[in-house]
């Protein structure tokens, strides 16, 4: 069973959301907060799977309410609402350790659908969507001179190439075709890339490789 915290400002957001994800076999809300001091003080508290987190919120805005539990509980995934899609918060977000967001406005399936994606470890962006939001806030202030990374020394050659890919937005399946691998060896590259990183899922691998200038903006395909 998944438990879930909702955080959410306003009230009939909060119950629409409970009555979707109660409506699920294999989720249970657990909590409810209307701002994020709240949604910090409850995830402390009953340490859910999942938060589903609204950004702006008062008191504590979801950004640093996200920073704040993905510090303090590294087992509970932060999946962001957002009402804008794109919008100028998105990257801030992922950089707190966001796993990935979704509209308010998405329809049920595709909401449970997203928890479920979470609650299993993997990062609710497709690649389409993960190079447009890196490259898009990346392009807004000059790029990071390379950084050395005693990190990215314990990646192999192979292990290199499918970080490459993966910073440029390309998934699984893509990253096969390029490589002339299976899928299964992709996904065991991919997991020990996150390993050896200590990352969380693909998204922050992302941004990793554009912060250490490994993948610079605009870099093509």
């Amino acid at each position: 069973m998944t438990s879930i915290l909702i955080a959410d400002d306003q009230a009939l957001v909060r119950v629409g959301l409970r009555k979707i994800l109660e409506a699920e076999p294999e989720t249970s809300v657990i909590g409810e907060a209307g701002d994020g001091e709240e949604a910090v003080s409850a995830a402390r508290r009953l340490e859910p799977d999942v938060v589903l987190m609204d950004i702006r919120m008062p008191v504590l805005d979801g950004i640093e309410a996200t920073r704040r539990i993905v510090r303090e509980l590294p087992g509970t995934r932060v999946l962001i609402l957002t009402t804008f899609g794109l919008d100028n918060y998105a990257y801030d977000a992922l950089r707190a350790g966001a796993s990935g967001f979704m509209l308010k406005d998405a329809p049920p399936e595709e909401i449970a659908a997203a928890v479920r994606i979470v609650a299993n470890g993997e990062a609710l962006l497709a690649p389409s969507i993960t190079r447009a939001v890196i490259e898009e806030f990346a392009r807004q202030s000059p790029a990071p001179p390379p950084i050395a990374s005693h990190a990215l020394e314990q990646l192999t050659p192979r292990e290199r190439e499918v970080l490459d890919l993966l910073a440029r937005g390309m998934s699984n399946p893509e990253i096969c075709e390029r490589l002339v691998i299976s899928e299964a060896t992709a996904k065991t590259h991919v997991a020990r890339i996150l390993q050896k990183l200590d990352l969380r899922d693909r998204v922050q691998a992302v941004i990793y490789a554009y912060e250490t200038g490994l993948i610079a903006p605009g870099a093509s395909r």
